[in-house]
């Protein structure tokens, strides 16, 4: 499992984590899809949006590699914000290739990003 140095571990102030420290003797936790509802919590969105600006300063509009990222903030944000890099996608995989969706996350997560880079 690759881990992403310098990549932030969670939300500074809450156990909104963003990365895993190591791998699970089963296997990776599958990525999947989940529904984010209009009435989720202030602190579940500015997780969503603070995880959305560290994979663009991380890693911008290239392809990387899941890694140690963690699955469950990956599945909020997954088929949206973030999209399959690769065919045929195993969501089952550390070594699954992942890229940002700059024109949706800039859409739904306008803060995330830099001023001078916002349309």
């Amino acid at each position: 499992m690759l881990k992403h140095r310098g990549f932030p571990g969670r939300l500074p102030g809450t156990d909104h984590q963003f990365t895993i420290r190591r791998p699970s003797s089963t296997g990776a936790t599958p990525i999947r899809a989940r529904e984010r509802y209009k009435d989720r919590r202030p602190v579940d969105r500015a997780a969503d949006e603070a995880f959305i600006a560290a994979l663009y300063d991380h890693f911008g509009d290239e392809a990387f590699v899941r890694g140690n990222l963690d699955a469950g903030r990956l599945s909020w944000v997954f088929g949206r914000e973030v999209v399959p890099a690769e065919e045929p996608f195993d969501p089952e995989s550390y070594d699954a290739m992942l890229r940002l969706d700059l024109e949706k996350a800039r859409a739904n997560f306008p803060d995330a990003f830099p001023e001078d880079e916002r349309f």
